[in-house]
């Protein structure tokens, strides 16, 4: 709930802010350029800043101010002491290489130098405040205090209208038991990966517990229906909100959107080097770079949050005409990364905004908020639908990677089989060697490499990961099946498939939690 100080007596609508926070299962797979440095970059330059400024913000005596979805797999990778150290150690490395820097006999370089210094100062100190006991130290308490609504999903962001109907709720339990143990509570809400949505899922989500979900505005408005309020989806109880793209991409058009203003930091000039960022935006269309003026950037930061305020305030007033007087709600959806890991005045530009849209008149608040205050209004049935290239799956089951969706397929059909036999034929016991291949499985299922692919980013990188991911996968179904039953009579399965299941839960072995007789 917003502080009675901060409370508009009249608001003219809702404002709910989503974040979402994922990146797929790095540790222990490569570092550059991809790997673990997209982890710890992320980390560094995202996590900690949003995360401090949710504590600044709670510190005012601000709740209710935003919804953050959070991935199992990346809540693992955060919590996981391997990864934790290893962020601890990149922290360091940036803090050495900006002192270096700070001794650079020219000024100009001296001065971003000093400035990547208190950066880096910066994030080891939020570092040790918030993230020593890892990513659930750092946020349960934001979610206890009521200042953020958490959002689970399926364990490791697999696109889920592709899934098998078992596959997708199993997934999907132990997303939400991942957030009970590392929380403790399970998510009530959930974001579905990509926005993907295909009829029936809804039915599943109310089967796993789920209140409500979040997909892309587009798939909302073509059944008829309009994102600014929440429907219940198809015969259940489940609630649908979407994504307001008008609001939206105010700030992620990559044509007009804010982190292409010419005075914030450039993401793509890097001095070679240092590895650091010394130039602003400039002008988009040249390659020639001014420097960067942090003074300059953050004046138009709080321009921008100005700016936008207004455009909401306007698109909100002008949703309560067409709705006869009555306010509705305008949701801005983003990946959590875009603030300060793509667009280094994010965060700064955040604390503006959360700040100065209830002083025009706009209620801030979480997804579960507007569901209690009463944003449902009737139902609908949706069609299938998508955040991504033209709305629909292309991205996820198009031409381009049809070999990693026959290979999917064909994984889900095996798991399934590999399960049913040894659950049939075992003790009844919890076996290790079906949990690390249930958990295997997810991971090769991840909708990220697919994605990477379809658009070629680091595409290599993930057919790789895919590939591996699912040669695993066959190794340790193969031990499995030639090993025996029992998981307590060790005699009967043979060395290879106890090692195999071992070493990948060396490197693979998020969802500890991970029971495969529930499949």
């Amino acid at each position: 709930m917003i502080s009675a100080a901060t409370r508009p007596s009249e608001p003219v609508g809702r404002f709910c802010l989503v974040l979402h926070t994922h990146l797929p299962w790095l540790a222990h797979h490569g570092s550059w350029p991809v790997g673990e440095e997209w982890l710890y970059q992320a980390w560094s330059t995202s996590y900690l800043p949003i995360v401090d400024l949710l504590h600044e913000l709670a510190a005012e005596g601000r709740r209710d101010l935003l919804t953050l979805g959070l991935t199992p797999v990346l809540a693992a990778q955060l919590d996981d002491p391997y990864c934790l150290s290893e962020e601890q150690t990149w922290l360091g490395f940036w803090d050495t290489r900006a002192l270096a820097l700070a001794s650079d006999p020219d000024p100009v370089v001296r001065e971003a130098g000093a400035r990547e210094h208190r950066a880096s100062r910066r994030a080891l100190d939020s570092f040790d405040r918030h993230w020593r006991a890892g990513g659930s130290g750092a946020l349960r308490p934001l979610v206890d205090a009521g200042v953020i609504e958490l959002l689970g999903g399926p364990a490791a962001h697999p696109f889920q209208p592709l899934l098998d109907d078992r596959i997708a709720a199993f997934s999907l339990r132990t997303g939400l038991d991942d957030g009970r143990v590392r929380l403790g509570a399970r998510p009530a809400g959930i974001w579905a990966p990509e926005c993907g949505y295909r009829p029936g899922l809804e039915q599943l989500y109310a089967d796993a517990g789920v209140t409500h979900f979040l997909i892309d505005g587009p798939t909302l408005r073509h059944v008829g229906a309009h994102t600014s309020a929440a429907y219940s989806v198809g015969e259940s109880d489940v609630v649908v909100f979407a994504r307001d793209l008008d609001i939206t991409y105010r700030v992620w058009s990559p044509k007009k959107g804010y982190p292409g203003g010419p005075w914030y930091r450039d993401f793509y000039a890097i001095d070679t080097d240092s590895g650091f960022r010394r130039w602003r935006v400039t002008n988009t269309h040249s390659p020639d770079k001014a420097p960067y003026e942090p003074e300059r950037a953050n004046e138009a930061a709080l321009a921008d949050a100005r700016d936008f305020v207004a455009h909401v305030r306007d698109h909100l007033l002008t949703i309560r005409e067409q709705r006869d007087g009555r306010p509705g709600i305008a949701i801005a959806a983003y990946d959590t990364e875009l603030f300060g890991h793509w667009w280094h005045e994010g965060p700064t530009w955040l604390g503006h905004v959360l700040r100065l849209l209830p002083e025009a008149g706009v209620e801030v608040s979480t997804l579960n908020s507007a569901l209690e205050d009463g944003a449902v209004e009737g139902r609908v049935d949706l069609e299938s639908g998508s955040w991504g290239s033209g709305k629909d799956w292309r991205v996820w089951n198009g031409d381009s990677v049809r070999d990693l969706v026959e290979g999917n397929n064909a994984l889900q059909s095996r798991v399934v089989d590999v399960v049913d036999k040894q659950l049939a034929h075992g003790d009844g016991f919890r076996d290790p060697l079906l949990d690390q291949l249930v958990r295997t499985g997810l991971l090769a299922l991840s909708s990220d490499w697919a994605f990477m692919v379809t658009k070629d980013t680091a595409a290599q990188y993930a057919q790789h990961r895919h590939r591996d991911h699912h040669a695993a996968f066959t190794r340790l179904a193969d031990a499995i099946e030639s090993a025996g039953f029992s998981p307590r009579d060790l005699s009967s399965r043979t060395k290879f498939a106890i090692a195999e299941a071992a070493s990948q839960r060396h490197s693979d072995g998020p969802f500890t939690h991970l029971d495969a007789r529930l499949l």
